[in-house]
């Protein structure tokens, strides 16, 4: 009877730890830098070339003005070069 317990306790412990280990903490509310990973739609492409912004990717720290990479880098925002330049952000080479 005791040893019955005393493997009813184990299997009952082990249980705890396993839906406790499965367990993952909340994620915290989407910021600002998340909400940029979307790709901007093409309405948003367009009205920062009229508005002459260039697209910052913020992983690698390069700006483009054009080209293919325009909006398209996964993780990234629209700005103006000055601000580009002011947040240590370099022009890419090609593009």
């Amino acid at each position: 009877m005791k040893r019955a317990l005393s493997m009813f306790a184990v299997a009952t412990m082990l249980s705890v730890v396993g839906i406790a280990a499965t367990q993952t903490p909340s994620q915290p509310q989407a910021t600002q830098s998340s909400q940029s990973r979307s790709a901007p739609s093409a309405a948003d492409i367009a009205a920062a070339k009229a508005a002459h912004k260039v697209w910052v990717n913020l992983d690698t720290g390069i700006y483009h003005k054009g080209g293919r990479w325009y909006g398209k880098t996964k993780n990234g925002k629209f700005m103006t070069v000055e601000e580009a330049r002011k947040a240590g952000y370099k022009p890419a080479k090609r593009n």
